[in-house]
C-alpha cells in the first residue's frame, strides 16, 4: 500500500487505503445484508453508476469480494463477499452502533437480530461489543497497551534519533 510520506506505518491507514473511498464500505454493508447485484446497489446505495463500477472493481480485485455470473446472456453478475469481506462485517456494526447512539440521537435506521446457531436462544437484538479472543473478556480502552512494531516508531511517534 502506498503511505504518506514519513507517516506513521499503520494497517489501519492501509485498510482506509482500500474501503475507506466514498461508498466502499455502503458496498460491503449491501453485500453482507444480501444485495449482491448492481442494480440493487446503485438503488440502495445511490452512488453514480460509474463511481461504483470502480469501487466494485476495486474490492474485487482486492479479494474482498468476487464477481460471479449469474446470467450469460446478457452477461450479468452479483457480487458475494469473500472471508476477507466477511472479516469486516464486525467494523460495519460497530459503525452502525456508534452512528445510532452519537450521530441518530439513538434513532436506528436499522436493527440487527442475533439469531445464534445450535443450541443458542437466540432471537435477540444484537448488540456489538469487542472482546479478546484469547481471554474472551469485553476490551476496553483503558485495558489497551500499544507495542509499535514498525524500527523508529513509539507509541506516540517517531522515536527521537
Amino acid at each position: 500500500m502506498d503511505r504518506m510520506k514519513d507517516a506513521r506505518p499503520c494497517s489501519i491507514a492501509d485498510t482506509l487505503a482500500l474501503v475507506g473511498e466514498k461508498y466502499s464500505l455502503l458496498v460491503l454493508r449491501e453485500v453482507t445484508l444480501g444485495a449482491t447485484r448492481f442494480d440493487q446497489l446503485v438503488r440502495n446505495i445511490g452512488a453514480p453508476r460509474d463511481v461504483l463500477t470502480s469501487r466494485l472493481k476495486r474490492l474485487v480485485d482486492a479479494g474482498v469480494l468476487e464477481k460471479v455470473a449469474y446470467s450469460e446472456k446478457p452477461p450479468r453478475f452479483e457480487y458475494r463477499p469473500t472471508r476477507a469481506g466477511l472479516e469486516l462485517e464486525p467494523v460495519l456494526l460497530t459503525l452502525m452502533a456508534w452512528g445510532d447512539r452519537h450521530l441518530n440521537d439513538g434513532d436506528r435506521p436499522m436493527v440487527l437480530e442475533h439469531v445464534g446457531g445450535p443450541g443458542h436462544a437466540g432471537g435477540h437484538e444484537l448488540v456489538p461489543v469487542v472482546t479478546c479472543a484469547e481471554c474472551g473478556e469485553a476490551v476496553r480502552h483503558d485495558d489497551l497497551t500499544a507495542h509499535p512494531q514498525a524500527p523508529g516508531w513509539t507509541a506516540t511517534g517517531p522515536s527521537a534519533a
